[in-house]
């Protein structure tokens, strides 16, 4: 692709700079899309997402990184076309969590110390724009049940975490632009909506411009519920953004999604994400916008529009996205922002022609779909990924079907004449097939919402009124996403009821979604263990992969929190709760789900008690004043440069070592390698680096073990990602990951964690990795759709790159993890149409040469051929999917961190 031609004037578009008024009368400059349609009539009928990106394009025009044809490009967007041209996004802002934002500050550090070592200034290494860095996923569920449980987890993890949270201290003191929401605060998702979005932002000269972001979760989409146009990418792409380089990407399609009609009597706005998920995963929008318009959208309130937006990453999209309106701005009044911003902010759209939700025929899109709320029925998603919704009449009988299929169908493979079979721990309990182990009202999706959460309140008042219970041995949970819901559910009178059935605030972070379950009881564990039992887990959230909430719990469901709080009780999800009891009450009545389930003028009654600013606005306040004491308690190091003291949690990346401003000549492709893995479709980043905990005889438990950690001590993968010799270990260490090279045992059952062959025997992924590294041998990984789908997880392309594997053959990616890949120097390849490691009768035992054309073109072709163990040679086309020009200077710089290095060091 040509490259965009510098422009020479000062701002190519200055005369579409105008002036706008607030309602008090005060005046502010901006960047007007109505002058710019003018000349460019397409901009008019743009989706308003779209405009959203040509808005940031238009003012960052500076002739060098934006240029008047980027400009141009846009502004002439057509709803259908080839999607060759690349955006340069500059972005308002960054938003962190601590399990990506850690390694990220490990990263920002070590360039310090390369700049040091350079005799350049280390303050060339700062974030150019606004970092917020939420501490929310690092708590554990070690207690529940109990009015104490919050303080005894919040204690464990400030000990566990000290070193952690020590490095974070230092990074708020050298870096100008960097701050950090402390722990007990909430999600950051929801701390991002209630807190950190500010609507418009303006410049020192006074030019207001829209609210936007990149997050290093994906779930980041969140902030799509308020008209924010913001994605999740890996933390390399994150640290690019905040060091000045644009996030680019290939222009989209978007998916205009058109909702109509309305909600009926008992249906949450969790069945409507799970609705919307299954339908656009099955529309395959992966890598574009969707949309929502209509006036079932309209009629949408703020906090359902944003649990939509939360979910895009399940359905696949870069964003799920809400335009502005009434409602948004009811809601920053609602959260205590202030009269100035909001004015401001309503005025500013309204000078943009972007407010109110666009009806039908008003914009153009790729394509539409259409969906009535009047059909969305209450359901669940599971028992695997987030996509397979189930109707909650259909559950029981479909773990029943799903019970006795084979693991290549969702199955769990076991014999049917053991569903209704019981099982005793040793003190008597007795467990079942499909009993409810775990039930958390969890996550970011859901506890942001405070129609499901009332509704949650509202059941369990219900259920203690006549008599209902939860057994003590199934593991509870509320994790709020901010303190302020505690608040509304306490002045609703509905927190003792929730606590009664053992839903008492443990914790104010991701918790189970993120597989900070903590453990269940060492019986139970042997029990499940011993007896391959399939156990459940009832959840809130948005992610229900694999070994992740639990390693033992292969059945794991995702409800609204009413729905957790009526299974919980239940105790089985072969209960069907549409025709059988939840349980039984009082005198030995049975209880029905309809008798306990709260209509929407209940929940409409108590929602007064949701939005109230001067709440939000004190809560607030605490970030900087009255953090905690336990977070005033943490001391960190002074300094500009980082010292790096021996530490298991943080230790100095090695993705520097050996840096040159040249970058060395890479070889074009990859020769001699042998296949570390073969995988089948689905293969998650949860399945490439696990956040969850890990054994001692792992490769990552023995080395802690090697350097005096306590198995106690071990706290999880997630809170080590500041350590790569960690994470390089746990590595495809995922309990449940099934590498295909290993042969089916006799029942046709599969090897399950980080296993692969070396000259024919079995070894760990690490060890062997580690061996053909010393042989100076490549390896290569191959796999089926949709690999790398799940959380923005940079470390599964890092540890990926530590462990020698060169490149990727998969037949399709996810969007951030195949970006990852690139920034980090790690080939992502694609199968042609047809093809498949499997119809290439692939056994892991071949050895693999892929060349790549001298002058390397975005998504052009790449070969490879396969030499088997006999000596023969087959000859196979794929395609390059390195996707934009950036991304191929990215690749030969070695990755995205080395090439924006280089820049800065340059400058």
């Amino acid at each position: 692709m040509p490259k965009p031609k510098a422009v020479t004037s000062i701002h190519a578009f200055a005369h579409t700079q105008a002036e706008f008024k607030t309602a008090s009368g005060k005046s502010g400059q901006f960047f007007s899309l109505p002058k710019l349609a003018e000349s460019h009539p397409n901009v008019a009928r743009m989706p308003v997402s779209m405009r959203i990106v040509l808005e940031s394009v238009l003012r960052n025009c500076d002739g060098k990184k934006v240029t008047a044809e980027h400009v141009e490009q846009l502004a002439n967007w057509k709803p259908v076309a080839d999607r060759v041209d690349e955006i340069p996004f500059v972005v308002a802002r960054v938003v962190l969590q601590d399990f990506t934002g850690v390694p990220l500050l490990a990263d920002l550090a070590a360039m310090r110390n390369v700049a040091a070592s350079l005799g350049k200034n280390p303050k060339t290494i700062e974030p150019l724009v606004p970092v917020d860095l939420v501490v929310d996923h690092s708590v554990m569920i070690d207690h529940y049940g109990t009015k104490k449980a919050l303080d005894l987890n919040m204690k464990l993890e400030f000990e566990r975490n000290r070193e952690r949270y020590e490095f974070m201290k230092w990074g708020m003191q050298a870096f100008d632009t960097f701050g950090v929401v402390p722990p007990g605060f909430g999600i950051v998702h929801q701390v991002n909506l209630e807190y950190l979005a500010r609507g418009v932002h303006k410049t020192r000269d006074g030019v207001y411009y829209p609210d936007s972001l990149v997050g290093t979760d994906s779930h980041t989409t969140m902030i799509n519920g308020i008209g924010v146009v913001a994605w999740g990418v890996g933390g390399i792409e994150a640290e690019a953004g905040m060091l000045g380089q644009p996030v680019y990407f290939l222009t989209p399609d978007v998916v205009g999604f058109e909702l109509t009609g309305q909600l009926r009597e008992g249906v949450t706005a969790t069945d409507l994400v799970l609705t919307v998920t299954e339908i656009l995963r099955k529309h395959k929008v992966v890598g574009k916008f969707v949309e929502f318009f209509g006036e079932g959208t309209a009629s949408l309130s703020l906090p359902d529009r944003a649990t939509i937006g939360n979910m895009a990453p399940e359905y696949g999209a870069t964003m799920g996205f809400f335009p502005v309106d009434e409602k948004t701005v009811e809601y920053f009044k609602g959260t205590g922002r202030s009269k100035a911003e909001i004015e401001a902010f309503e005025a500013y759209w309204k000078a943009q022609g972007m407010f109110g939700i666009p009806k039908k025929g008003e914009l153009d899109y790729t394509s539409v779909v259409t969906l009535d709320l009047g059909t969305v029925a209450p359901s669940l998603a599971g028992p695997k990924r987030p996509q397979d919704r189930i109707e909650i009449t259909h559950l029981s009988s479909k773990f029943g079907e799903l019970f006795s299929k084979p693991v290549a169908e969702n199955g769990f493979n076991q014999p049917a004449d053991k569903l209704g079979k019981t099982f005793k721990t040793e003190s008597g309990l007795e467990i079942r097939n499909g009993d409810v182990l775990i039930a958390a009202i969890t996550s970011c999706t859901n506890t942001s919402n405070p129609g499901v959460l009332l509704a949650a309140g509202l059941l369990a008042k219900k259920a203690v009124e006549a008599g209902l219970k939860v057994q003590p041995h199934i593991k509870t949970s509320l994790a709020p996403g901010s303190r302020i819901v505690t608040e509304y559910l306490e002045k609703a009178g509905l927190l003792p009821y929730l606590e009664k059935l053992g839903f008492n605030v443990a914790a104010y972070g991701c918790t189970t979604c993120i597989g900070n379950a903590g453990d269940l009881t060492p019986e139970l564990n042997k029990l499940i263990q011993d007896n391959d039992l399939v156990c459940a887990a009832v959840l809130s959230g948005n992610r229900n992969f694999e070994a992740r909430i639990h390693p033992n719990l292969k059945a794991n469901f995702l409800a609204s929190p009413p729905l957790v709080v009526a299974y919980a009780i239940a105790g089985n999800v072969t209960r069907d709760l549409m025709t059988e009891p939840v349980g039984v009450g009082r005198k030995g009545k049975p209880v029905y789900l309809g008798d306990i389930w709260p209509t929407s003028d209940e929940i409409y009654a108590l929602m007064k008690y949701a939005m109230n600013a001067k709440a939000f606005k004190e809560n607030y306040d605490k970030v900087a004043k009255k953090p905690g004491k336990l977070w005033d308690a943490i001391k960190g190091v002074k300094g500009q440069v980082y010292n790096w003291p021996k530490s298991t949690y943080i230790a100095q990346p090695p993705f520097f070592e050996g840096f040159t401003m040249e970058p060395r000549q890479l070889v074009s492709g990859v020769k001699g390698a042998k296949v570390m893995a073969l995988f089948g479709d689905s293969i998650t980043t949860d399945h490439i680096s696990p956040a969850g905990s890990f054994k001692e005889t792992t490769p990552a438990g023995k080395f802690l073990t090697e350097n005096g950690v306590q198995k106690a001590d071990f706290n999880s993968y997630g809170a080590r990602r500041g350590n790569h010799d960690v994470m390089m270990r746990g590595t495809f260490a995922n309990v449940r990951v099934k590498n295909l090279m290993l042969p089916a045992r006799e029942d046709g059952s599969r090897v399950e964690g980080g296993f692969t062959l070396k000259n024919g025997e079995q070894t760990t992924i690490y060890d062997a990795a580690m061996a053909y590294i010393a042989e100076g041998t490549p390896t290569v990984v191959f796999a089926g759709e949709e690999y790398g789908t799940g959380s923005s997880r940079d470390w599964a392309a890092k540890g990926t790159q530590l462990l020698g594997i060169k490149a990727v053959v998969a037949k399709s990616f996810e969007r951030i993890h195949r970006s990852n890949l690139i920034g980090m120097g790690v080939l992502p390849l694609q199968f042609k149409p047809g093809d498949s490691w499997e119809s290439l009768g692939l056994t892991g035992a071949e050895t693999i040469d892929i060349k790549l054309a001298d002058d390397i073109r975005p998504q052009g072709d790449a070969w490879m051929t396969i030499t088997r163990a006999d000596g023969t040679t087959q000859a196979v086309t794929l395609t390059l999917r390195i996707d934009t020009a950036i991304e191929v200077d990215y690749y030969k710089h070695g990755g995205i961190l080395p090439f924006v290095l280089r820049q800065l060091l340059a400058a």
